[in-house]
């Protein structure tokens, strides 16, 4: 029977643990027969052998990718965007290891050049000190990937509920985890099988780590910080805190202390043999949210949830030696390199920064990793893909490569875009309160469009180009479409009579009517040319979330909050059917060019696909950990763009 985790080689990629040295990492690379698919390894084989320079050289000019195989079977064509910034791991001064809701990424810090992508939705990861085994975490599962040959290796499946740390022991065979279900769980690298469940905690485990010597693993959580033995799974202790949330926990490189940092803003540093408390590091009531010793033990980095700072701290005094700053929003992981020269961070803001620990200078930025997006658009040709994203940018990318284009910029969150039918000019709509038409050949902006009271969640472009309908979303208090002239910038009209927001616009492809979708749970359709109300179609006894016109003018398609899909005639106004299967709210939807299929994305992770005729739920797209804002077909209908909080736009084959 054919292992449906198959390795599926699309390149190399590659990432290491911030404990190998510079030469020992090159060693697993050498000898690959790059795009083939590559053997098993035994995890028992001894460590890799000590390389040249020569080798380490080599390996950095290796290129490549990989992708998860179950996305490759969904269709998973490409990734646009490596998505947020969840975790950083430093290997030396010149290569960092960046895990991102979209993957992770192995950098060139000398040249900001990315070396290697793994294609694997992540919200956080751990690497093996050896360097072989890469492994991913996503909500419940925990992929396993070898970083020898690129290979897929397995899934750890046994939650239900979110896992929020993993670590590797020593020796690289065994896998900690902690979870939202209260428990710590110990797994068998080699068989991917569960061996055993620390249980005690009472609520939820925010962090774990084993001890340098393998022989300990340490846990922390909403109720407490716990040592456990890892050989048996029996409680050794638990440390006594005031204020007991504890987010990061890390082992000392001697594994003599512990460090724990925590909601109360306070870095504590215990002794694991006694589990006295030595000294408190005390970062002004800033949630701490990441702790990294550095190699040789004599300073601790910690960073906090809200004050947009790393710290420094000589761990013999608890005096702070110096802040990194320049951030602009909170830094949610640190990590030393191997020789304790260089610090590396990332943050919400999605930079990953590089610093010099001796002078805290900041070395170098790698920029385009990308927050949460809010909506997608094909340009007419199919070759740009434009997404709106909540750090106040516009991106235009490039569909064949997935190279970014260029950025256009708001002075606040992007929550739509458009291209017009000519592919000339993209308008956005943000929570800055106006829309804005830029070229798209040049980046160029050429006006806005003013008049909205709240942020504009709906736009679209007219058929013929002439036009722009603009609309405000949920909650704002603006309950007005208006319509603008595009080669003026003047607005032309208001649609009046809705008595709550609008959510969602649509044209018809003749451009006589204007659909409209309002938090009350009506659909409206408007005559464009007198301005005046043609009918209204009650959809939802809760708020409709999208709409779409068929390609023929004829169907009208609503997505609404309880997850349900509708189809509408247009002339009677008439439900044809429904199309059931998402668990809650429907964001997007999107009929193919052809109008035999209906798209839809929405707030339970998922895009789903629909027969038209029959209602039929033809296939699901799940790539997503966070909810799915837009979905949009390339003009010849071959694939489905979607895109989600987790900030990816990701590119489906819909020809297989």
């Amino acid at each position: 029977m054919k292992n449906k985790y198959a390795p599926i080689v699309v390149g190399v990629s590659l990432i290491f643990s911030s404990s190998i040295t510079a030469t020992s990492f090159a060693s697993n690379l050498i000898n690959q027969n790059l795009g083939t698919t590559a053997t098993n390894y035994d995890l028992n084989s001894p460590q890799p052998r000590e390389v040249s320079g020569e080798n380490i050289a080599q390996a950095q000019q290796l290129r490549g990718d990989f992708i998860l195989p179950a996305l490759q079977q969904q269709g998973m064509a490409k990734r646009l965007g490596r998505g947020e910034v969840r975790q950083v791991i430093a290997l030396n001064q010149e290569l960092t290891v960046v895990i991102a809701t979209g993957g992770a990424t192995l950098f060139n810090l000398a040249t900001g050049e990315a070396l290697w992508e793994i294609d694997c939705p992540a919200s956080g990861g751990a690497v093996s000190a050896d360097g072989r085994l890469l492994a991913l975490r996503k909500y419940s599962e925990i992929y396993l990937w070898d970083l020898t040959n690129g290979q897929f290796l397995r899934e750890l499946t046994g939650y239900t509920t979110g896992v929020n740390s993993i670590a590797f022991s020593p020796d690289g065979k065994y896998l900690v985890s902690g979870s939202e279900d209260k428990t710590v769980r110990l797994w068998d690298v080699v068989s991917g099988g569960e061996l055993r469940q620390l249980t005690g905690h009472t609520n939820r485990v925010e962090s774990v780590a084993f001890s340098p010597d393998g022989k300990y693993v340490a846990s922390g959580g909403v109720d407490s910080v716990r040592l456990w033995d890892a050989t048996t799974g029996r409680e050794l202790r638990q440390f006594a805190l005031d204020r007991k949330y504890v987010n990061h926990i890390a082992f000392s490189p001697d594994g003599k202390s512990l460090a724990s940092g925590g909601l109360d803003g306070v870095v504590r540093l215990w002794n694991v043999s006694s589990g006295k408390e030595l000294r408190q590091f005390s970062v002004d009531q800033d949630p701490v949210v990441s702790i990294a010793f550095s190699p040789d033990g004599k300073s601790l980095a910690s960073s906090g949830n809200s004050g947009n700072t790393v710290r420094l701290w000589d761990v013999a005094s608890g005096r702070e030696i110096r802040q990194l700053t320049g951030y602009t929003s909170s830094v949610s992981s640190v990590s030393f390199s191997p020789d304790g020269k260089t610090l590396t961070s990332g943050s919400s803001d999605n930079t990953v920064r590089l610093w010099d620990v001796a002078s805290g200078r900041e070395l170098r930025q790698l920029t385009g990793h990308t927050n949460s997006v809010q909506s997608v658009a094909f340009s007419p040709d199919g070759q740009t893909l434009a997404s709106g994203h909540i750090d106040n940018t516009v991106r235009l990318w490039n569909a064949a490569t997935g190279q970014q284009i260029r950025q256009l910029t708001h002075t606040d969150r992007v929550k739509s875009v458009t291209f017009s039918p000519d592919g000339k000019y993209l308008a956005s709509g943000s929570e800055d309160v106006t829309v804005r038409l830029w070229d798209v050949a040049t980046g160029q902006e050429l006006r806005q469009f003013k008049g909205h009271t709240s942020s504009v969640w709906s736009i679209t472009f007219s058929p013929d180009g002439k036009y722009l309908a603009s609309g405000c979303g949920r909650y704002s208090g603006d309950e007005t479409v208006r319509l603008w002239d595009v080669a003026t910038g003047k607005e032309l009209r208001q649609f009046s009579g809705h008595t709550s927001e609008v959510i969602g616009l649509a044209f018809s492809p003749d451009g006589k009517s204007l659909a409209s979708g309002t938090q009350n749970g009506m659909v409206r359709l408007w005559d464009t040319t007198t301005g005046q109300e043609i009918r209204q179609l009650t959809v939802s006894t809760n708020r409709v979330d999208s709409i779409a016109f068929s390609p023929d003018g004829k169907y009208l398609a609503s997505g609404s909050q309880e997850g349900v899909v509708r189809l509408w005639d247009i002339n009677t106004g008439k439900e044809l059917r429904q199309f059931s299967g998402h668990t809650i709210v429907v964001l997007s939807l999107a009929f193919s060019p052809d109008g035999k299929y209906l798209a839809s994305g929405s707030g339970d992770t998922t895009v789903r696909l629909w027969d038209i005729n029959t209602g039929k739920e033809l296939r699901q797209f799940s790539a997503y950990r966070g909810i799915v804002f837009s979905v949009a077909f390339s003009p010849d209908g071959k694939y489905l763009a979607s895109e989600s909080g987790d900030g990816v736009v990701r590119l489906w084959n819909l020809g297989n």
